[in-house]
């Protein structure tokens, strides 16, 4: 055990059962390997040799909880004597160690469950879009595909609220949530990208559009993506539809919606203050499936089918493209506009303060959705409290706005010239 005066790193709940379970360690001429313990550095006197002491305890490796382990891991870096590390665990040990944690919250089995009879869904309209060689209906299969992407997103935010800040990672996992709203928004519009690219060759020679199984496929298509979008509650896509500017197709159904509110008040609350962007492309893409089943039906009008296409991809294309651009200015580190007033207001409220003589270097940016973090730079006079300004700083001001916020104190560094110069020299100039 310790010496009187030593600094142990032992931990504090690792009590031995007994004194006959360990024994004091002698120290030959030679180093030899550490067992299995707890390593302790001794303070000495400086005229003598640096000395480490060993505790070796008999306690099973089943009977030490999981963070008592890790906390002897970390005390045996602080010895002189450092046994072998243990060889980390490969890619996909840490793969499957995350994903037991996803899914030991029972709402994450809803998103995999959905997830699963997504890609069922999607492999069988792939394979009703090849049996009626129909363009409309491939466009409106990527919607579906995008429910994919919108799942993923949604696992991956439930394991960013599961995990904690690191040194690595020290502003926490939230920007993992951007970047998968981001990928997720772009690569559909690729996808709305080719589908304009074909229709273009199909204006050229329009291929016959069987309609066999068209009106089925819509309404399966249908039907999945609003049981999926009313169902999974997908938190970054519900803020990034709110925060995103509005869509031409929204901007286009406003008018029809308050129309249709005057003379039904009980839908004010699913179509004001705008329509849900993704409910919206999902109904006006069927929409114009049904017309396109009508037109080939009546008058074999295979053209309409193109046509079509071209409509839903340009949907797409303009839902996507503000969600995409949203959640890229997140990913640069922007300030959002609508809180620049905001904060300008609170930083002149934090100048005013006590003491405070200039506030500059400020600079706040978004760290993900919803949450921002800023740092500041406080100038304050040489005889305030440097404790008592960053108590009024903090909470009364920016932490109500600013999730994340780092504060330096400097006090004032005026000093008088003729302090700095030393004794002047004197004059050369002779008295007239």
């Amino acid at each position: 055990m310790a010496m009187d005066g030593g600094m142990s790193t032992s931990p504090s709940g690792l009590s031995y059962h007994n004194v006959g379970d360990f024994y004091p360690r002698k120290f030959g001429s030679k180093p030899d390997v550490v067992p299995t313990g707890v390593t302790e550095r001794k303070v000495g006197p400086l005229d003598k040799p640096d000395m480490v002491a060993v505790d070796v305890v008999n306690i099973n490796d089943s009977d030490i909880p999981i963070h008592r382990k890790k906390q002897e891991t970390d005390a045996y870096v602080l010895g002189t004597i450092h046994p072998f590390r243990k060889t980390d665990r490969s890619f996909f040990g840490k793969l499957s160690q995350e994903f037991r944690l996803v899914t030991s919250d029972r709402r994450s089995w809803r998103i995999l469950v959905f997830g699963m009879l997504n890609v069922l869904c999607t492999g069988c309209l792939l394979m009703w879009c090849s049996s009626t060689n129909s363009m409309a209906l491939t466009a409106y299969t990527y919607l579906t595909i995008f429910d994919l992407f919108s799942l993923i997103t949604c696992l991956l935010s439930s394991w960013v609220a599961m995990k904690k800040p690191s040194q690595l990672f020290s502003f926490g996992f939230e920007r993992l949530e951007v970047l998968a709203v981001f990928s997720s928004t772009v690569l559909v519009q690729l996808g709305a990208l080719f589908i304009l690219k074909e229709s273009v060759e199909r204006f050229v020679e329009q291929p016959e559009v069987h309609t066999g199984r068209l009106l089925v496929g819509t309404f399966v298509a249908l039907f999945f993506n609003l049981l999926t979008l009313l169902s999974v509650k997908n938190k970054p896509f519900v803020y990034v539809s709110e925060a995103a500017s509005t869509s031409w197709l929204q901007e286009h159904v406003a008018d029809l919606s308050r129309s249709l509110c005057g003379i039904i008040p009980g839908l004010s609350s699913v179509l004001l203050p705008r329509m849900n962007p993704f409910v919206l492309i999902n109904v006006a893409g069927a929409l114009s499936l049904c017309i396109t089943y009508m037109l080939i039906e009546i008058n074999n009008y295979n053209a309409v089918d193109t046509a079509s296409a071209v409509a839903i991809g340009l949907m797409i294309f303009g839902t996507m493209y503000p969600m995409s651009v949203y959640s890229g200015k997140v990913l640069l580190q922007t300030t959002p506009s609508h809180v620049i007033g905001q904060l300008d207001k609170l930083l002149r409220e934090v100048s005013t303060l006590d003491g405070v003589l200039e506030v500059r270097n400020e600079h706040f940016w978004t760290v993900g959705f919803g949450s921002l973090a800023g740092s500041v730079h406080v100038r304050i006079r040489r005889d305030a409290n440097e404790q008592m300004v960053l108590a009024h700083v903090e909470p009364t001001a920016l932490f109500p706005l600013v999730s994340t916020l780092t504060v330096q104190i400097f006090k004032d560094d005026w000093i008088r010239p003729s302090l700095m110069a030393g004794v002047l020299p004197a004059s050369t100039h002779q008295p007239l």
